[in-house]
């Protein structure tokens, strides 16, 4: 199969350093994609995310399911199913699960996400 497309169940989630389950959907150092990475974060009912930030990446966050609040800089805000946020280069953020369920987000990377470039504050 080609390195362009990736099945989920073969997708072996791991935790970064943020402290949520990731799913890398495609990146760079495994799959076709040059510039970018996708994957799925995870984060558990009554749990948040450490506050950190990328010097490098831009990101969004898609929400696939659940509700949550979201720390961007010196904002906070409701986010549920279907909400995008933008989180740019340099910018703290974390999210926290205010659900009933897990919150699911998909996270889109530019340059590619990576952990040297995730500074926990």
């Amino acid at each position: 199969m080609s390195s362009l497309v990736v099945k989920y169940r073969e997708v072996d989630p791991y935790v970064t350093k943020d402290g949520s389950t990731i799913r890398e959907l495609m990146h760079p150092d495994r799959h076709g994609v040059a510039n970018l990475s996708l994957a799925e974060a995870i984060i558990p009912v009554n749990s948040t995310t450490k506050r950190h930030y990328h010097s490098q990446t831009e990101e969004l966050y898609y929400v696939t399911s659940g509700e949550g609040l979201m720390m961007l800089g010196d904002s906070q805000f409701s986010v549920t199913r279907g909400d995008t946020v933008c989180i740019p280069p340099g910018t703290e953020h974390c999210i926290q699960n205010t659900g009933k369920g897990d919150l699911i987000i998909l996270c889109s990377c530019s340059p590619a996400y990576s952990h040297s470039d995730t500074v926990l504050v």
